[in-house]
């Protein structure tokens, strides 16, 4: 009774690695980006939410220009830190988080860095940025694997609706179930890989409306491509 769901989750790990080699071969290997102080990627991704890499990288640039530090955005008017972030959106929701986090963080530590979550475990790190106002499961996903490289997985709307349809996640199960699903289901060693394969693939071809499925190299992988594609032909 016990030995089905093990091999469905082996399964479905050696079609997570069956995914990723397809997707390099048809993308290209992943270059992971530069690890930036685990403050910055914090605050940059708080900036990224709900608006494009554009916006948000912008209004981070920005707020860097105006400011010389992250004490001098602590000890600032809020209204100045939005003004600041506008390009990012939501800036009047933003800027009170930001300046939350940069508070706490300051008067539990004593100074303005986040890297000693380098030395945590993951479980622990996670628990300890979720605690911060704003800050989800993808944020703090996000914070640990890019900027302390945990194999920790930020499911994003791409990487959410990609494992959906390919299988790697029931139909029903919503982002933060998906955090936790697919933790289990995508080998440590692949999560980096993963995570920025299927943004690659659900921002060209498994976009939310009509997707490609003709032009997919995961179409045979695929249980709604396939019955996508079956449709059309008959």
């Amino acid at each position: 009774m016990h030995d089905k769901p093990s091999s469905d989750r082996a399964s479905i790990r050696r079609k997570v690695v069956a995914v990723c080699r397809r997707l390099a071969r048809h993308y290209g290997p992943v270059e992971p980006p530069p690890e930036e102080p685990v403050l910055d990627e914090l605050i940059a991704t708080i900036l990224s939410q709900n608006t494009s890499d554009t916006n948000s990288s912008a209004a981070f640039d920005e707020l860097r220009r105006r400011f010389p530090d992250w004490n001098a955005v602590r000890t600032a008017p809020v209204g100045r830190i939005a003004r600041a972030i506008r390009r990012a959106g939501l800036s009047n929701v933003k800027a009170p988080r930001i300046r939350a986090v940069l508070r706490r963080i300051h008067q539990e530590r004593g100074e303005l860095s986040l890297d000693f979550l380098r030395s945590w475990s993951a479980p622990e790190a996670l628990a300890y940025l979720r605690e911060f106002d704003g800050v989800g499961p993808k944020t703090a996903a996000c914070v640990l694997l890019f900027a302390c490289r945990m194999p920790v997985l930020p499911v994003d709307t791409h990487v959410h609706r990609v494992s959906r349809r390919l299988g790697l996640i029931g139909p029903g199960t919503n982002a933060e179930k998906a955090h936790d699903d697919l933790a289990a289901r995508v080998p440590a060693d692949r999560v980096l890989e993963f995570h920025l394969q299927l943004i690659r693939l659900g921002r060209t071809l498994c976009t939310a409306r009509r997707p490609k499925c003709e032009m997919c190299p995961l179409w045979d992988l695929c249980p709604e491509g396939l019955h996508r594609l079956r449709a059309e032909a008959g």
